[in-house]
């Protein structure tokens, strides 16, 4: 069984409070270095890690440079509605758009995430 994802990031608790508000989900435990976010009880969950010497993953890729190894995928009714309460709460979009229907943005430690529109 999935039980969720971690995710390094420099703050903690801080990025799980962006997630928080982002998902309308809510924190699950918070300790130094680690912050949960759950959908339910149940979960599923992201964990936030403390990640020592964290380098931002640059996006599109280029060659030397930290390269995204993940990305999260969230579906969204009104994809503009969704960006405008992303970039509110501290996300970046990003430069480069390759699909009409995702807008790529960072969230406030460099992470990239997708919003896609899904009109259902």
């Amino acid at each position: 069984m999935w039980w969720g994802t971690t995710v390094e990031a420099p703050d903690p608790a801080a990025l799980a409070r962006f997630y928080v508000a982002l998902l309308d989900w809510h924190l699950g435990h918070e300790e130094p270095g680690t912050a949960v976010v759950a959908a339910s009880p149940q979960g599923p969950f992201l964990v936030f890690q403390q990640a020592d010497g964290y380098r931002r993953p640059v996006w599109p890729p280029v060659e030397g440079r930290q390269r995204p190894m993940m990305h999260l995928d969230f579906q969204v009714g009104d994809l503009d509605a969704a960006v405008a309460e992303a970039l509110a709460l501290g996300a970046t979009l990003a430069e480069h758009q390759p699909q009409p229907h995702v807008r790529v943005l960072f969230d406030p430690a460099g992470h990239p995430f997708c919003l896609c529109h899904d009109p259902a």
